[in-house]
Formats: C-alpha cells, structure tokens, sequence
C-alpha cells in the first residue's frame, strides 16, 4: 500500500469531500473477503470516490457466545495484509485489548476503537502512541461532548491523527437514535468525523441471541449525515447479508452499492 493513497482520503477530510470506510463485519473467509475488496475498489474507482477498507479479524463483543468472532489476529492480519498489498488500498480494522495493538499496527492504517471501549483509557492511549491514526466510535451510552475527553486522551500520547465516528445512541431497550447534532458538535473538536450508516441502524439484541437492524434507513441516513458536515460515511456490505455471520440485518447488499452510493451521494 502507497502511502499517498492514504495521505489522499486523509486530504479528502480537508477538502470537504466524502470518503467511505467499507467492508464486511467479519473476515468470514480470505475468498469472499477478498471477493468483497476487489469488488469495493472496482465501485469507488469508478465513482472517483476514495476509500479504505475494513474488515475485524475477531469481534469481542457479540451478542452470544455461539456468534462467530472470525479467524483471529494471526489468519486476519494475513489477510487484511494480503488485501492491502494486492490492491494498493489503506485498511482499517477494530482492537479490543491493549496487547494486539502493536501487531495490528503493523498491518493497519488506521487503528478502530470500537464504541463499548471508547472510555477504555489503555487502550486509546496504546493505539494512539503507534503514531496510526486513530478511529474512535462514539459509545451508544455517551453524548458528542464527551468525546473531547477520548481527543484528550489520544492527544495526550502525541499523536493528533484522530477520526471520530458517530453510530447512534441507545433510545430505550433494543433500539438507537442518530442525532444528527452529534457531527456538528464534533466536528468543533477539529478533526474529521465519520457517519457509521450501518451500525446506526442496528436493533441491538433485537433477535434475541443476536442483533438485528433496519438496512432501509442507511441511504437516508447517510445522506442526512453529510448534509450536516460529516466527512465520511462508514458501512458494512456483504455479498449476501442474510446468511452473512454478523450484523447481516444492517449491512449494505454488495450488489446494490454502487445504486446505494449514487443515492447517498447525489447533491454532494
């Protein structure tokens, strides 16, 4: 992977024009992973949108403890790693514990913290002293002001390469609402934010021993969050998201992307 390829997206932020996080949940297998990035690459090229790619090596925070979690740090990073020197692409993918960071910085361009550990102090500031930047989603359970605190905490190891992305917060049991205020508020904090289309439309825990989601609102959505100054717009997409082994129900038909970003992005 070129290192101007990813100095692109991250000048894209500055030019006010969007860029997209996209990928499956989970590596399910090297074939459709890799299957799903050629096809993500060959879209955005040919819509001149930039973008980088992502992928989870293992989930810690499913719903049950039968959900699969994926291959692992070891299988993953070979293959996100096989990905990124195939196709030339930036990639991005999620840490949950302090001691896989060093690997996973090894391989990753951007390092994702998922939004159950945005508070985790260790863990954003190991992420955060690999020099990467440094994705951080905002928890369902916080409000966009308190994410100045996690800008501190990344902040305070030096590192000023910081992506913030909003997913919707918790409205009750089993559902999320997106503010939309959130991005305005966070953009204030002079970094660039992200809209996660996806994972704000989930119905956490909705199917009882997994989470469901409402794959209709992402196209609106998403164009919503632009409207209000999002940078980027992150989102899942499986070949076929209802057999796909996690978050199926709020991913993005792999097939219907191109028409789904035509939509998202028509009065950009």
């Amino acid at each position: 992977m070129k290192t101007d390829r990813l100095l692109h997206v991250w000048n894209n932020c500055r030019l006010k024009k969007p860029f997209f996080i996209a990928g499956p949940c989970i590596i399910e297998s090297k074939e459709m992973t890799c299957e799903i990035a050629e096809e993500l690459k060959s879209v955005f090229s040919r819509l001149g949108m930039p973008f980088i790619f992502k992928a989870s090596y293992d989930k810690a925070n499913r719903t049950s403890i039968k959900s699969f979690r994926g291959p692992g740090i070891d299988r993953g990073l070979q293959i996100l790693r096989y990905i990124k020197k195939k196709l030339g692409v930036p990639v991005i993918t999620d840490v949950h514990c302090t001691h896989d960071v060093e690997e996973v910085a090894s391989v990753a361009d951007i390092i994702q913290i998922p939004a159950f550990l945005c508070r985790q102090t260790d863990l954003i500031i190991s992420a955060a002293k690999t020099g990467k930047i440094v994705n951080v989603k905002k928890g369902q359970f916080l409000s966009p002001y308190d994410m100045q605190n996690v800008v501190e905490k990344i902040k305070s190891a030096g590192n000023n390469r910081i992506i913030l992305t909003e997913r919707g917060t918790s409205f009750g049991y089993n559902n999320l609402v997106v503010d939309m205020r959130s991005i305005v508020v966070m953009k204030k904090f002079g970094f660039p934010v992200v809209f996660d289309a996806t994972h704000s439309v989930q119905i956490p825990g909705g199917l009882g021993n997994a989470t469901g989601g409402q794959s209709e609102f992402i196209v609106p959505l998403a164009r919503a969050a632009l409207a209000a100054g999002a940078d980027g717009i992150f989102m899942e997409v499986h070949p076929d998201p209802d057999r796909a082994l996690s978050d199926g129900k709020n991913s993005v038909k792999l097939s219907h992307l191109r028409e789904s970003l035509k939509k998202i992005c028509s009065s950009c």
